[in-house]
């Protein structure tokens, strides 16, 4: 089986955001330093569709599950 490489970028598009580079990177530093307790999928500035969709890929361990994370890391900074 091959395995998706998937991007933040991919991650952006497929949440309906904007997905440029500096677009990304506004979008981190406007939200980053969420709190070490909250899950990335209940950061309030989600849509219910887009919380849903960060839980379960996540849960199920899917493709997008590393992107997933690399975004949470950059999102829990202090």
């Amino acid at each position: 089986m091959e395995a998706s490489l998937h991007t933040l970028n991919n991650l952006f598009a497929q949440l309906g955001l904007p997905s440029k580079d500096e677009e990304i990177e506004t979008f981190i530093q406007t939200h980053s330093h969420l709190a070490g307790y909250i899950t990335l999928a209940e950061a309030p500035w989600w849509t219910p569709a887009q919380a849903a969709f960060l839980r379960e890929e996540i849960l199920k361990d899917a493709d997008w599950a590393e992107v997933i994370d690399q975004l949470n890391a950059r999102l829990h900074k202090k």
